[in-house]
């Protein structure tokens, strides 16, 4: 009788337990596409002040989050920081974006699913901050995805991001900041 390596055991144990394994969940195509836009505002104050405003703790102005009341919602302005959603004391929350570039006072560019966690969806976020006139700053939000895209999604994330810059960004910036 000729005997098996080691290896050939194992494998064939582990042909065994699949074969006999049963299946759990189910597979089935999720919507694949891609999505982009750009919204746009100006508000008073330098560029870098403008940046300050749209990094570090931002809770003022985003209103969207994952936990009813967070403890902590703060973007790290440095390449690696966090866009990040404390919950709670324990440190229990979500990552919703990770800072791949930040140039204070002319960009900030994040990489994530924000608010669409839990999907394989990936969307590059960049902000750019430019002189507009004496006193005032153009901001520019640019938004590229790709991946898991359901058919309303491009329209919600679109108008998400027109509320977040429009009406609450610029109001919280023309209150904080002096042309």
């Amino acid at each position: 009788m000729k005997t098996m390596s080691p290896s050939t055991v194992m494998h064939l144990v582990v042909m065994v337990m699949l074969a006999a394994s049963p299946v759990r969940g189910q597979t089935g195509a999720a919507p694949v596409g891609t999505f982009a836009f750009t919204v746009e505002t100006t508000v008073p104050g330098a560029p870098d002040d403008v940046f300050d405003l749209a990094t570090g703790d931002i809770s003022q102005w985003w209103d969207h989050t994952m936990s009813e009341n967070p403890r902590e919602l703060r973007v790290d302005p440095f390449p690696g920081g966090a866009f990040m959603e404390v919950f709670d004391d324990a440190g229990n929350g979500v990552r919703h974006a990770v800072v791949t570039a930040a140039q204070r006072g002319a960009l900030l560019r994040y990489e994530g699913p924000l608010g669409l966690a839990g999907h394989a969806i990936q969307m590059v976020t960049t902000w750019t901050f430019a002189v507009a006139s004496t006193g005032s700053t153009s901001v520019s939000v640019e938004v590229h995805a790709s991946g898991e895209v359901h058919e309303n999604w491009p329209d919600i994330v679109e108008k998400t991001w027109h509320h977040f810059l429009i009406e609450r960004f610029a109001p919280y910036a023309t209150q904080h900041l002096k042309p």
